[in-house]
């Protein structure tokens, strides 16, 4: 299941996030969708897939750069926490259903990435520590490598 955090792009503006440099995956930036408050205040409407520090519907402080919004802060936290799972290629598609179908029976949503990248939100209502124990377990059964991108709760 995905997740639907976004409503129709035209009502919605990117804010730009500086990622760290030497990073696995290679990228300096990553934007993401996000609802204007007001002039300096954004909602996130999706889960960043590199970005460390924030999630899906967390407030933040950013100022107006190049077409876009550049992320200075984070002013509200919308206690979401995000982990990242990259999936095994080796892993049999089947099993990988069934692991995705225990964290969505706990809550969580995806957003789909390159390849084998899988951006997990985990709403606020969630057990995250249920779902930290799927992570786990589905690591160690050799279906995915996950980190952890922020933990909201």
């Amino acid at each position: 299941m995905t997740a639907d955090h976004h409503r129709a792009e035209g009502d919605l503006v990117k804010v730009r996030f500086q990622l760290e440099p030497g990073a696995w995956h290679g990228s300096a930036t990553e934007t993401l969708w996000a609802e204007r408050i007001d002039e300096r205040r954004l909602r996130l409407r999706n889960v960043p897939f590199y970005a460390f520090g924030v999630s899906a519907e967390d407030v933040v402080f950013a100022h107006p750069a190049d077409g876009l919004f550049e992320f200075e802060s984070v002013s509200i936290r919308g206690g979401h926490s995000t982990y990242r799972v990259m999936l095994n290629n080796d892993a049999e598609a089947g099993r990988v259903g069934e692991w995705w179908a225990r964290l969505s029976e706990l809550g969580c949503t995806f957003e789909q990435g390159s390849g084998c990248l899988r951006a997990v939100d985990v709403p606020p209502q969630a057990d995250v520590h249920a779902v930290y124990s799927v992570l786990e377990q589905g690591e160690q059964g050799g279906i995915w490598d996950f980190e952890e991108g922020h933990y909201g709760n």
